[in-house]
């Protein structure tokens, strides 16, 4: 039997008038197959402050969720410098090159797509996409973010509602975090 390779994953962030939010359908499949309904791929953590969102493999994407919240323990909380450090040792761990998973984080400042390639991105518009659905889930709200009033967890629940509609291993079980405007200080 060959490797099995999950998909299914769509994770979209968007950073609109000062609010943060990071969304995640809830279906994770086993090549064909839908095993699950309400995975939840986006979490908060240093007490909200940070968002992170995870597509690929559900073992590797939890590996590297611990690694991310290790580096940020190592590096002060600095979002920036934890990821590129990941991002080093991803590129250059023989382990951690297996991984099949990518990363996006954001805090109030910053929103940044981490890969496997040592890739550590900062998107110009505002709006960060990765899994199956990314590239429908990133034009959709690319889209309302120009052209709506919708607030970023609103054009974030759309464009995740419009991959779902393109991208079969995408569902309509979304899980949506924010960093409010208000907690920016």
């Amino acid at each position: 039997m060959g490797k099995i390779t999950m998909l299914g994953t769509t994770i979209c962030c968007v950073r609109k008038n000062g609010e943060v939010a990071i969304g995640g359908d809830g279906q994770v499949t086993l090549g064909d197959t839908v095993v699950k309904h309400g995975g939840r791929k986006v979490r908060t953590i240093r007490d909200g402050a940070i968002l992170t969102g995870f597509a690929g493999s559900t073992a590797d994407a939890m590996n590297l969720f611990e690694r991310f919240e290790a580096k940020l323990d190592e590096h002060g909380g600095s979002l920036l410098r934890a990821a590129v450090a990941l991002a080093k040792d991803w590129r250059t761990d023989k382990y951690l090159r297996q991984l099949e998973a990518m990363m996006i984080v954001a805090d109030k400042d910053n929103t940044l797509l981490i890969s496997g390639n040592g890739d550590v991105l900062e998107p110009d518009d505002g709006v960060a996409a990765i899994g199956s659905g990314g590239g429908y889930a990133k034009a959709a709200a690319s889209a309302l973010l120009n052209h709506s009033e919708l607030s970023a967890a609103d054009a974030t629940r759309e464009a995740m509602l419009i991959a779902a509609n393109i991208c079969i291993y995408t569902n309509t079980n979304i899980t949506i975090e924010t960093i409010p405007k208000e907690s920016q200080t």
